[in-house]
């Protein structure tokens, strides 16, 4: 008997070890199958996750009424809430939450009828209900949910799900997948590490190709790859202070407020860029990238007061007359442009002009600007931060993107994925994960524009994991902080006093510069003239010495995915 509990003890432990070396799987999809795949993770803690078993482990929720169903071409099983009154009727598993830990969330699921639907999933705790995703189900296809959510507290919880419609939801493969905090740090790690650096061999050789043995070979960092950037307001203008503590960090700005309309022709016909301009001839100055935010603001609240109440006939000039003046004066001046703000909360163009305004907008500001990589943004709030807004959910997100370019498939070229970023407390970093898993699948660069966390104890705490998850992630190529500095205060987020000494959430920012950014590596070249490193990808200032010169050689070096792991430096 002492033997078999060793043995129970030794597999046990070996189960423990599995699970703990387990990698995050970053797959998702945005399509609509015939067929679930099976459940990820063979479905984590959930019971029967892809039904096999007919309804064992599952339960109706909301005193709904549900079966087991079968797919007459696969045999597949599935459950099915029918006849439902209520948006949260649906079936359910209870489930059991471990303390501090997260939860990475997947279902498939699909609906009756003859329209799509939101389905978000929530997660019933005895402290309340926990939005942990949503997607846009159909009817006659199975759609992918991806989510997830944190467990503050262990204790029994009830996963379940609810719609924007009462139709019959079906559902399959779902998944709950705990990984510790330090799991999801070390996934984290191991992303950063494949996709931000490089281990390269540098060699040296002197005018005949034949290799410098002993050559002092130093490696400085001109810029590192990765954007990242604040907003910048229109103090800097006037505040040397500002400037010394901006400029020394960042590689991308967007202006707040100075390039919206609102700010640039206040009065019909009265146009103002000087403040613009004058904070556009600072940046670049100092090698900062700028993006045009924004060139319309879909928001009715947001438009400058005359263009409120204008008929149609003069807002199509008034929009037609923006859009010109703006784009063309900062056409190839900057990276990117946020064309239309906040598309999917908001239509008030749309609701003047048709549905397809949007896609209209896009189009003109690529004829107007087709700077060779220019972007063209979809800038959008909570498709990151909150899965209870099914209006920003990924699905939704890629729905919309989809259409703006289908209907003018020129519009294709240069579009990219703009993610605002304005996170409450706490932040719900699985859920975030999960968001840019699904929105990557559109293959678009995607960027964080505005970050900021809000206000509270753990807010630097916060934003550091927001910034770590952003940069370990394949799909996003840059991130803004919504940081811009006012005397009076910031926004939401500050990161230095008004005499610009750091505050908590500028020590992390500084921090993680610094280590995204190579230090400084100086060393000596083998017999065979190499010398090897790890870099982050970027641009460095190569200088060899040796005595058979007569003078150091520097050499720029681009290091960068793709590009091999091999350079050359001639003297």
């Amino acid at each position: 008997m002492a033997k078999m509990l060793l043995l129970f003890l030794l597999v046990a432990l070996m189960e423990g070890s599995m699970v703990m070396s387990l990698p995050y799987d970053y797959s998702a999809s945005v399509e609509c199958l015939a067929e679930p795949p099976e459940p990820q993770y063979g479905g984590g803690i959930v019971r029967n996750a892809g039904f096999s078993a007919g309804l064992l482990g599952w339960s109706p929720f909301g005193y709904s009424s549900v079966a087991e169903a079968t797919s007459v071409t696969t045999g597949n099983s599935y459950a099915v809430a029918r006849n439902r009154t209520k948006p949260y009727q649906s079936v359910s598993q209870k489930v059991y939450l471990q303390n501090d830990t997260h939860y990475t969330l997947s279902a498939w699921l699909q609906v009756s009828g003859s329209f799509a639907v939101d389905v978000l999933a929530v997660v019933k705790t005895a402290h309340g209900f926990v939005h942990a995703g949503g997607v846009v189900a159909k009817p006659g296809c199975w759609s992918m949910l991806k989510g997830g959510l944190t467990s503050a507290k262990a204790g029994r919880a009830e996963l379940y799900f609810e719609s924007n419609a009462t139709v019959d939801i079906m559902v399959d493969s779902v998944s709950l997948k705990p990984f510790t905090k330090a799991e999801w740090s070390s996934h984290r790690a191991e992303s950063t590490s494949k996709l931000r650096r490089k281990t390269v061999r540098l060699q040296a050789t002197d005018s005949s190709g034949t290799p410098l043995q002993g050559a002092s070979m130093s490696v400085e960092t001109v810029r590192s790859s990765f954007p990242v950037g604040a907003a910048m307001s229109r103090e800097i203008l006037s505040n040397a202070a500002y400037q010394s503590w901006f400029t020394s960090r960042f590689t991308v700005t967007t202006f707040e407020n100075e390039m919206k309309w609102y700010s640039t022709e206040p009065s019909p016909g009265k146009e103002d860029y000087s403040v613009a301009d004058a904070m556009l001839a600072l940046a670049k100055q100092h090698g900062i990238g700028v993006r045009g935010h924004n060139v319309f603001w879909d928001d009715p609240k947001q438009q400058p007061r005359w263009v409120q109440a204008l008929p149609y006939t003069d807002l199509l000039a008034a929009s037609s007359r923006r859009i010109r003046s703006f784009v063309s004066r900062y056409a190839g001046e900057v990276i990117a442009w946020d064309v239309v703000n906040e598309n999917l909360h908001f239509s008030f163009f749309e609701r003047q002009f048709g549905w397809d305004a949007s896609t209209a907008f896009y189009a003109a500001a690529r004829l107007l600007d087709g700077a060779p990589g220019a972007l063209m943004f979809m800038n959008e709030f909570n498709t990151l931060e909150q899965p209870g807004d099914m209006a920003a959910q990924p699905a939704r997100y890629v729905q919309r993107l989809k259409q703006i370019i289908s209907s003018y498939p020129e519009n294709g070229a240069g579009m990219a994925i703009g993610l605002e970023g304005h996170f409450t407390n706490p932040v719900n970093i699985p859920y975030m994960r999960a968001a840019l898993d699904t929105l990557s699948q559109v293959g678009l660069p995607v960027w964080l524009t505005e970050v900021d966390v809000a206000a509270g104890p753990q807010q630097a705490a916060h934003l550091e994991e927001v910034l770590r998850e952003a940069y370990a992630h394949p799909a996003v190529q840059g991130v803004i902080l919504w940081s811009a500095w006012h005397p009076q205060g910031c926004y939401v987020m500050c990161l230095t006093d008004n005499s610009f000494v750091n505050l908590p959430q500028g020590d992390v920012v500084d921090r993680l510069l610094a280590e995204w950014k190579t230090a400084a590596q100086v060393g000596v070249t083998d017999a065979q003239g190499y010398f090897q490193a790890e870099l982050v990808h970027g641009e460095y200032k190569v200088t060899v010495t040796h005595p058979s010169l007569n003078a150091s050689v520097e050499q720029s070096v681009m290091v960068e995915p793709g590009l091999g792991e091999h350079y050359f430096i001639q003297a």
